[in-house]
């Protein structure tokens, strides 16, 4: 097995999650707005994503486990193909409610139904990549991989908004269309271009073990994900209805900020990752703990935000956190396991954001009825408590 990751297998990788990564920041950029239009209630709106996360996170584990037994290209290519073809199904359901064909509590079903099924599938990409990568990295190189990987998700989280901004004047489903046709043309370029590399081998053919959320070696790793995750969705998804309720602005507007706020969050997770975790050599515990704090100082600036300029710095403090953080779970819990299991990890901690989806945006729909500041304050108690309890479980 290789132990390095040429500059063109790193290239591919960039690509298929940077497709998938404009593909979502467009969904959560345009989702609210979009849910407005059609007449569905904030709940409905956020559980949509609730409910494909919960999806997302049971599908992922089984993914990355499949991609130890047959490779991690065919895995990532099942994942890609099915995003294109969800994104087309799901905007579908949209283009039928703007059009009156589907309404009320059957366009919210058909809906939720559309978006599980893409989440279903989607989810085989990201453990399967994050395996391929750590495939082909020694000990030492892996949280820096695994932050180059992140710089994936950080650019589609930064060029996603923006396409939407400048797509959403074209109407609210264009930007979904679009994330179709790059989700393809990434597939195509990962059936051309990466290099198939072996299963890893096992003593008598063995299948590959099953990964748990509370194996001992990653538990701690994957509750901090799954609590960093809470935190932000509660934020993010409800980001769009305080900035249209409070600016006062049209759907298409709402759309643009939302986008213009999250691209503020996606550029300095891009930053600190092509820098600090690039350069700094510290144990991922360190990582995390700084960048949850970060995130909570965040999340108190998003809570009283009163102008665009006072989110915007508050939605910095939060990108920043997720550079610090993402990037050293994912490498600690890759070190923490044996080669035979880094698909089983990566399923794991790729379903841990998923999970984090699941719960946080319910929340988060709940509160911002009863108070627009609840959802953030939330979050700013989650990531506090989370620090709390790294301290209280580290070991002596």
């Amino acid at each position: 097995m290789s132990e390095t990751l040429t500059r063109r297998q790193l290239v591919v990788l960039i690509t298929a999650l940077m497709a998938t990564g404009i593909g979502q920041s467009l969904v959560f950029a345009i989702l609210a707005p979009l849910g407005r239009e059609v007449d569905l209630a904030e709940v409905q709106i956020t559980s949509i994503i609730a409910l494909s996360a919960l999806v997302f996170a049971v599908a992922s584990p089984y993914w990355g486990r499949l991609s130890d037994k047959i490779g991690r290209k065919p895995v990532i290519l099942i994942g890609l193909i099915g995003y294109t073809v969800g994104t087309l199904l799901f905007t579908s359901v949209f283009m039928a409610g703007l059009t009156g064909v589907l309404s009320g509590l059957t366009l919210y079903g058909v809906a939720l139904l559309a978006r599980c099924s893409q989440s279903m599938v989607m989810s085989a990409t990201s453990p399967s990549t994050t395996a391929y990568a750590a495939d082909s990295t020694s000990t030492r190189q892996r949280t820096a991989a695994m932050a180059k990987l992140g710089t994936a998700n950080s650019l589609g989280m930064i060029l996603g908004p923006a396409v939407s901004g400048a797509l959403a004047t074209l109407g609210l489903l264009a930007p979904l269309y679009f994330a179709g046709a790059l989700a393809a043309a990434a597939a195509l370029l990962v059936w051309r271009a990466l290099p198939a590399i072996p299963a890893p081998q096992r003593l008598n053919h063995e299948r590959p073990r099953r990964m748990k959320f509370l194996d001992p070696r990653i538990r701690r790793f994957a509750l901090t994900a799954i609590a960093l995750f809470t935190g932000f969705s509660a934020i993010q998804q409800t980001l769009g209805f305080q900035l249209q309720d409070q600016l006062a602005l049209s759907g298409v507007k709402t759309a643009q900020y939302t986008g213009a706020a999250l691209m503020v969050s996606a550029v300095f997770t891009f930053v600190v990752q092509i820098t600090v975790m690039q350069r700094l050599k510290l144990p991922p515990h360190i990582f995390v703990r700084t960048g949850l704090g970060f995130m909570a100082l965040g999340s108190l600036l998003i809570a009283g935000f009163a102008n665009f300029t006072m989110l915007a710095a508050g939605m910095a403090l939060l990108g920043t956190g997720l550079g610090l953080c993402m990037p050293a779970i994912t490498a600690g819990a890759s070190i923490a396991v044996t080669s035979e299991e880094q698909g089983g990890a990566a399923g794991v901690i790729s379903a841990c954001p998923a999970v984090g989806f699941v719960s946080g945006p319910v929340i988060g729909g709940l509160l911002y009825p009863l108070a627009p500041f609840g959802p953030a304050l939330f979050s700013a108690v989650v990531f506090s408590t989370t620090v709390a309890f790294l301290y209280g479980t580290a070991k002596r």
